[in-house]
C-alpha cells in the first residue's frame, strides 16, 4: 500500500493544533502530542496519529474532557489512586506516572492506579519516563473488550498492554511493550486497509472458531489471548490480560472486563458499568532502593550485551532485546520521516478541514 511521508515536525504541529482546537491547554496539548507521536516514531503506527480522529470523536460526544481536574483521591507514602476526570489518557497517564516517580524518590517505590481516564497511547512511553531517574518503570492499561478468554465465545477483555522499562549503563535500555493478545487490534486494521487476510491464531468468529477474516470483529468475532489456543498457552495470555484489568481497573475503581468503555465513539457505552472510565496502573522502582544503581546498571550492561550477541538461529542475522527494533525505528523516522497510509492521510485531511488546518506530505 502506498504511503505518504511526513516529517515529525509536520505531524507534531498538526496534532498540537488539533488538541488546542479541542480546548486543551498549551501544556496538555504539547504533552498529548508527544505521547501520541512517540508511537509513530517507534513504529507502533496503530497507536499514533492514526488515532487522532478517534480522540476528536470521543471529545465531540462528550466522553473526553480537555480541561480535566486530575487529582489524587487516596494515597499512602508509596501509593495513590488518581481520578482522571475523563481527561485524555495521553495526559492523565504521564501525570500519574510522574506521581509514581515522585513517590519513588521519597520512599523507594511508587504505585499509582488511575480511574476515569481514556486511551493512553503506547504503554512504553509512560514506563520509559523512569529511565532518566535510575528507576525501573511499569505501565499497563485496560481497554475496550475485544478479546475472548480461553474457551469463551464472547469478548471480555481488552488488548491490555504491559510495558516495563529498565535502565542500563552504556547499553541501550530494556523496554518491553506488548499487548496481552496474539496480535493487537491495530494489526487487523492494517490488514483491512490492505484488503488482506490475517494469520490463523489472531482471531475467532462469533462461535469461537478460528478466523482469517480481518473484519471478523465487526461480525461478532474476537481477538485471541497471547498464545492463540490452549495447547499453545492462551491460558497464560488470558491470565496476563486479566492481571492488567484487575490492577488497572478493579483496583482503581474504573470500569473493567466487558464494561470497559469502547474506543470508537459510535459504539454504545455498556450498560450497568461498575466503575468510571478506563483504568491504568503505573509504577516506578528506584534502583538504589535495592542495590547501588551503578552496580545494577553495570550488570544490566553485561546482561544486555550477552543477549544481543547470542548466536542467531539459522536464517536470522542477529538476536534483539525488547525495545531494540523500536529504538532503531525511532532514529530512522526522526531523520527520514513517518509514513502514513492513504486512509490515515484522508482522515487527517478531513480533520484539518474541520479545524481549519492543513496537512501536506513533504515527499
Amino acid at each position: 500500500m502506498k504511503s505518504s511521508i511526513f516529517s515529525y515536525q509536520q505531524l507534531y504541529s498538526f496534532a498540537l493544533n488539533v488538541f488546542l482546537k479541542m480546548g486543551c491547554s498549551n501544556e496538555d496539548a504539547s504533552l498529548a502530542t508527544s505521547v501520541l507521536l512517540s508511537a509513530d516514531l517507534r513504529g507502533i503506527d496503530s497507536h499514533g496519529i492514526a488515532r487522532l480522529v478517534g480522540y476528536v470523536r470521543l471529545w465531540e460526544v462528550g466522553r473526553i474532557n480537555t480541561t480535566p481536574n486530575i487529582k489524587i483521591i487516596h494515597e499512602t507514602p508509596s501509593t495513590a489512586v488518581v481520578d482522571g476526570d475523563k481527561g485524555l489518557g495521553l495526559v492523565v497517564a504521564p501525570k500519574a506516572m510522574q506521581i509514581a516517580i515522585d513517590k519513588a524518590k521519597q520512599v523507594g517505590t511508587g504505585w499509582v492506579s488511575v480511574k476515569n481516564s481514556n486511551h493512553f497511547g503506547i504503554a512504553g512511553y509512560h514506563a520509559m519516563m523512569s529511565l532518566s531517574q535510575d528507576m525501573i518503570g511499569m505501565a499497563m492499561t485496560n481497554a475496550s473488550a475485544l478479546v475472548a478468554p480461553t474457551y469463551a465465545a464472547e469478548k471480555m477483555l481488552g488488548t491490555n498492554p504491559i510495558a516495563v522499562a529498565v535502565p542500563a549503563g552504556n547499553e541501550a535500555p530494556f523496554v518491553a511493550d506488548f499487548a496481552t493478545t496474539t496480535a493487537a487490534n491495530g494489526k487487523l486494521e492494517i490488514a483491512q486497509r490492505k484488503n488482506e487476510t490475517i494469520p490463523t491464531g489472531w482471531a475467532q468468529d462469533a462461535e469461537g472458531k478460528p478466523s482469517i477474516d480481518a473484519h471478523i470483529l465487526k461480525k461478532g468475532g474476537a481477538l485471541l489471548p497471547l498464545g492463540s489456543e490452549k495447547e499453545l498457552g492462551s491460558h497464560k495470555g488470558y491470565a496476563l490480560g486479566s492481571i492488567v484489568d484487575i490492577f488497572s481497573a478493579v483496583l482503581s475503581g474504573a470500569s473493567f472486563g466487558p464494561w470497559a468503555p469502547p474506543f470508537p465513539a459510535y459504539v454504545p457505552m455498556p450498560e450497568n458499568m461498575p466503575g468510571e472510565g478506563l483504568g491504568h496502573f503505573l509504577g516506578a522502582m528506584r534502583i538504589d532502593a535495592f542495590r547501588p544503581a551503578s552496580d545494577f546498571k553495570s550488570n544490566m550492561d553485561i546482561w544486555l550485551n550477552r543477549f544481543r550477541n547470542a548466536k542467531p538461529a539459522q536464517g536470522h542475522e542477529k538476536v534483539y532485546v525488547a525495545g531494540d527494533i523500536e529504538r532503531t525505528m525511532e532514529g530512522e523516522r526522526m531523520k527520514t520521516g513517518i509514513p502514513l497510509v492513504a486512509d490515515v492521510v484522508n482522515d487527517l485531511t478531513v480533520l484539518g478541514n474541520k479545524f481549519g488546518l492543513i496537512i501536506e506530505a513533504h515527499k
